[in-house]
C-alpha cells in the first residue's frame, strides 16, 4: 500500500505551533512582498477570502477579523524536515513530494494493521512537531491522493482514509468526482476529455488506456491505470532535472539605483548556480532581464532581456555572476523606476554530456577540480549553518530589492537570535 501524508494548512499550522493564540482565528499567509494570500486557515476560507486574493483588495470589514502574516520560508522548510524525520520512523520508504506532502510505501506491512499504524503516525507527528496531518492510503499514488482529500474533508475517517481500488465505496466516490479534481489532469486536458464524453473520474478509469494515449500522451494512459489501482507513475518522472532555471523576484520598492539591480542580479545568479549544482548540471548560456511595473501608467515603461553565451559550460556561481553582471550593464537604462530583475540559466546539460565549443575557453583539470571543491564547500556551509552563511559579495542594508515582509514572525528554529522565549 502507498500512503500520501499531507500537512493540513501547512504554513498556517507552522505559525500556530509557536503562537497558539492563532488557533481558531482566521489566519492567512501572504506571498513575497506581502502581495497575495497563498495559505489560508479554515476560518479565513469561511470568510470568503480566496486563494491568491491580493491582500490590499480584501474587504476592510473582513480584513479587520483576519491575521495576515508574511511568509516565513526558513521556518516552514525546517518544520517540513522535522515532519519528514518523524515519518521516517514508521517506514524506511519516504519520498518527499513537496514541502507539505510525502509519499510513503508500506510494502511488506500487514494490510490490516495500516490504519492503526497511520493513526499512530499522525499522533506522533502532532505530538513531536505540532503539525496536523491527514493520510490517504491505496495501491496507487493517484488513488492515495484522492483518499487523502477524503481524509481531510470527511470527518468520519478521523484523518486516515483507505480506498481499496475495487470496492463499492471507491466506485461510488469516483462516479461523483469530476476529472478536474484528479492529480495530473489540467483544465485543458479536462476540456478535451469532455469532448470524448469523459467528465468523471470513474468514466476516465473505465476508458481505453490505448485510446487515451493516442489522443493525449503516455501520462494520461498512466492516470487511467492509476485510477484502477496500478502504481505506475514514478516520482522520478515528476522531478526530472529542469531544462531551464529561473530565479527572479519583485523588489520591495521601486528603484532607479543601479547598485540595487547589481546586488539583486548577483544574489539571483548565485542562487541559480546553487540550484544547478544540486541537479548536477552545467549551463551553457544565461539570460538576464529587467522590467518596470506594467501597472504604473504614470511611469515610463521598460522591459529588456539579454542572453549571454558562457565561455564554457559551468555551474560555478562566480562565472554566472560575472556573466549576469556584464549583461545587466548592457541593458540598464538610467532614469527608469525598476520593479523586477532576474536570471535564467539556459542550455543546461549534465557533466557526462558536456560539450565544449570550438571557441570555448579551455580549463585545466586542476582548475576545474579546485572550482568544484570550492562550490561544494560553500553549498555545504550554507546547507549546514543556514542560508547565506557564505555568500559572494555583501548586500547593503536598506536596499530596495530586499523582500517586504512587515508581518513575518520569528524564524524560531533556524536563528539563534530568534529563539522562542518562555516566560515562567
Amino acid at each position: 500500500m502507498i500512503a500520501l501524508v499531507d500537512c493540513n494548512n501547512f504554513y498556517v499550522s507552522c505559525e500556530r505551533v509557536f503562537d497558539p493564540r492563532l488557533e481558531g482565528k482566521p489566519v492567512g499567509v501572504m506571498s513575497n512582498n506581502d502581495g497575495c494570500v497563498v495559505a489560508r486557515s479554515a476560518e479565513i476560507k469561511a470568510l470568503g477570502v480566496a486563494m491568491g486574493a491580493p491582500a490590499h483588495q480584501i474587504d476592510p470589514h473582513i480584513r479587520r477579523q483576519c491575521v495576515l502574516l508574511s511568509s516565513n520560508y526558513a521556518l516552514y522548510g525546517d518544520m517540513s524536515r522535522r515532519v519528514t524525520d518523524v515519518l521516517g520512523q514508521h517506514t524506511p520508504h519516504v519520498d518527499v513530494y513537496s514541502i507539505d506532502e510525502s509519499f510513503l510505501s508500506f510494502e511488506g506491512f500487514e494490510p490490516v494493521t495500516l490504519e492503526e499504524r497511520c493513526q499512530a503516525m499522525r499522533h506522533q507527528v502532532r505530538r513531536d512537531t505540532g503539525i496536523p496531518v491527514s493520510v490517504g492510503l491505496s495501491t496507487s499514488k493517484t488513488l492515495a491522493k484522492i483518499a487523502n482529500h477524503r481524509a481531510k474533508k470527511e470527518a468520519h475517517f478521523n484523518g486516515v482514509a483507505i480506498m481499496q481500488p475495487d470496492s463499492d465505496d471507491t466506485r461510488a466516490f469516483l462516479e461523483r468526482l469530476p476529472v478536474t479534481e484528479i492529480w495530473g489532469v489540467a483544465g485543458r486536458s479536462a476540456a478535451r476529455l469532455h469532448t470524448l464524453g469523459i467528465e468523471t473520474a470513474w468514466q476516465l478509469r473505465v476508458a481505453s488506456p490505448k485510446h487515451l494515449r493516442k489522443h493525449f500522451s503516455v501520462v494520461m494512459e498512466r492516470i487511467v491505470w492509476e485510477l484502477r489501482g496500478v502504481d505506475c507513475i514514478p516520482l522520478d518522472d515528476m522531478t526530472q532535472p529542469k531544462q531551464q532555471i529561473m530565479v527572479s523576484r519583485s523588489f520591495g520598492r521601486l528603484t532607479q539605483n543601479k547598485t540595487d539591480l547589481q546586488e539583486a542580479v548577483r544574489v539571483h545568479a548565485s542562487r541559480a548556480g546553487e540550484k544547478l549544482r544540486k541537479q548536477r548540471g552545467l549551463a551553457q548560456a544565461l539570460m538576464v532581464f529587467v522590467r518596470t511595473n506594467r501597472f504604473r501608467d504614470d511611469l515610463p515603461s521598460y522591459s529588456k532581456s539579454l542572453v549571454i553565451p558562457l565561455p564554457h559550460p559551468t555551474n560555478d556561481s562566480r562565472d554566472l555572476i560575472k556573466a549576469a553582471t556584464a549583461g545587466l550593464e548592457r541593458i540598464f537604462k538610467a532614469g527608469i523606476w525598476y520593479q523586477k530583475c532576474g536570471v535564467m540559466l539556459m542550455d543546461l546539460c549534465d557533466h557526462d554530456n558536456e560539450q565544449l565549443g570550438l571557441l570555448a575557453e579551455p580549463q585545466s583539470d586542476e582548475k576545474r577540480e579546485r572550482n568544484k571543491k570550492l562550490m561544494a564547500a560553500m553549498d555545504k556551509l550554507n546547507r549546514e549553518h543556514g542560508k547565506n552563511t557564505v555568500r559572494l559579495g555583501m548586500a547593503r542594508q536598506g536596499n530596495a530589492w530586499e523582500l517586504r515582509c512587515q508581518h513575518r514572525t520569528p524564524r524560531y528554529t533556524t536563528r539563534w537570535d530568534e529563539l522562542a522565549v518562555v516566560n515562567t
